[in-house]
């Protein structure tokens, strides 16, 4: 029974982990549009207050924005946005 309990308790941590997203994304999307999906301007506001700094360059912005709207509709929905956090989640592990 002890790999129960490890995969329950690992489960339950992942679990959280995407409440916490989802509640990101929510604060930010629908602000311009659908609740569904951020837009440039939305994701621009949540990389710069949830990262801090500057926000990035235009040019930048639109080169990252196109690669994580892999599917090409003009706009981010919350599938994208994970794998976004978990590419930077990777990056930033030890």
């Amino acid at each position: 029974m002890r790999i129960f309990w490890f995969v329950s308790d690992t489960m339950t941590t992942i679990f959280e982990a995407i409440a916490i997203l989802r509640k990101v994304f929510d604060k930010y999307a629908g602000k311009e549009g659908d609740a569904k999906t951020l837009t440039k301007k939305e994701l621009t506001d949540l990389l710069k207050e949830q990262l801090g700094g500057a926000p990035p360059k235009q040019a930048e912005m639109d080169k990252f924005f196109k690669m994580l709207d892999e599917d090409g509709d003009g706009v981010v929905d919350f599938n994208e946005y994970v794998v976004l956090c978990a590419s930077l989640a990777m990056m930033l592990a030890p």
